[in-house]
């Protein structure tokens, strides 16, 4: 058997990718990046979410993605630090207990290059962002199910969803960036 043929029985073709896709939560990381202090990152990441993605493998432009997170599932590793980021002063979870993206276009770049365009939702506000992803591989798994990974990320401002909160430091900036980068590790299984 080649090397080709034996690619060919594991990673199936664009035009075979073509279907609805579940994310599969054990194997998908939703997570964030941010400025603490003006000298270090905190990364975190949202642990209970549900999506969908639609492909269509002879037209990507037709495909399409929703994602609804569990604002309250956020986990920085720090327990106070979780319980403040669930206040009204980051998310309000009271009020707003999920975020959603829904895509509203999807352009190829390249051959694993994707830009997935859609609006965000936090605490209420709703602004487009540009996602690229990279399509990082497809495969039939030990159980038979078709999978896709992509992975892509994304800087946004807390500021346009109408989350401000700081504090500043007595030597300059603040505790909090603006800045937010999103990181999506996603895992897809295609529905039966």
């Amino acid at each position: 058997m080649t090397a080709q043929s034996a690619a060919s029985t594991t990673t199936p073709a664009r035009t075979d990718l073509t279907g609805t896709y579940t994310l599969d939560p054990a194997h998908t990381r939703i997570g964030f990046v941010a400025r603490h202090a003006m000298v270090t990152k905190v990364r975190g990441a949202f642990n209970a979410f549900d999506g969908t993605a639609v492909i269509d493998g002879a037209n990507p432009a037709a495909s399409s993605a929703r994602v609804t997170i569990d604002a309250a599932s956020i986990d920085t590793r720090n327990a106070q630090r979780d319980e403040h980021l669930r206040s009204n002063d980051f998310l309000a979870l009271a009020e707003y207990p999920q975020i959603t993206f829904v895509s509203t276009a999807v352009q190829q770049l390249d051959e694993s290059t994707f830009e997935l365009v859609g609006d965000l939702t936090i605490k209420g506000v709703t602004n487009s962002i540009t996602i690229p992803f990279e399509l990082e591989g497809a495969a039939t798994d030990p159980f038979g199910n078709v999978r896709v990974g992509f992975e892509g990320s994304v800087a946004i401002s807390r500021k346009d969803y109408g989350i401000t909160w700081n504090a500043a430091l007595e030597t300059g900036g603040v505790l909090v960036s603006d800045k937010i980068v999103l990181e999506f590790e996603v895992s897809a299984v295609k529905n039966a």
